[in-house]
């Protein structure tokens, strides 16, 4: 499958490497061609990566995944072109974070979402929230004492949270959907809740799991 991403950070990158493990197609994208960490990233990705404007991103993918910083979002999606997300499965790993405080805080949040907004920027997209509440480091395969941490995700298309959930446990998570992309509310909370506990005990080394009876 190939697999475009919209956003050269380390989540990005990460991602990149874990579809291209699982014999994926992966382009990675940013603003401008020839972006020296884009270069850097194929040159020590292999045959199965390659690098690209955001547009040709768009354009190349059958999944796309949304990674970037959220001051940047809108402008990149712009830039990726609405008609060349059309009816595609778009993971939005984003989170609405102000980094003017430290700890961050979230700029968007109650009443509306990251993820409701990517979904009304890309009206004719399949949007599923995913990867948001853990750090980059846990995001392939991740190893916990207590087991295999849970996924949460969101979105309206029931069909394109079946592909997400399938990459999803692919990668080594359990999913749980929680309903429409309005839950994004709740799973971006969820992430600031991941990055309070991080920058309190000094450790990025934790994830969230449901426990049922």
């Amino acid at each position: 499958m190939r697999i475009g991403i919209l956003g050269s950070g380390e989540v990005g990158r990460t991602l990149g490497r874990a579809f291209i493990a699982c014999g994926h197609e992966v382009k990675l994208g940013s603003r401008e061609a020839g972006n020296p960490k884009v270069k850097e990233w194929v040159g020590k990705t292999g045959a199965h990566a390659s690098g690209g404007t955001f547009e040709e991103v768009a354009k190349f993918g059958e999944i796309i995944v949304l990674a970037t910083l959220w001051a940047g979002t809108e402008n990149a999606l712009r830039l990726a072109g609405a008609a060349n997300l059309a009816g595609k499965v778009v993971i939005d790993a984003t989170n609405p974070l102000d980094f003017t405080t430290t700890p961050p805080r979230l700029a968007v949040g109650c009443t509306d979402s990251a993820g409701e907004q990517v979904q009304r920027w890309l009206t004719t997209a399949r949007v599923v929230k995913a990867f948001n509440m853990i750090g980059s480091a846990h995001m392939f395969r991740p190893e916990f004492p207590g087991g295999p941490p849970d996924m949460f995700i969101c979105g309206n298309d029931q069909s394109a949270k079946q592909a997400v959930s399938r990459i999803l446990n692919e990668f080594g998570w359990e999913v749980i959907d929680l309903g429409r992309i309005e839950a994004s509310r709740h799973l971006e909370c969820l992430a600031m809740l991941w990055i309070t506990y991080g920058f309190r005990h000094k450790s990025w080394n934790h994830a969230f799991r449901l426990l049922r009876k």
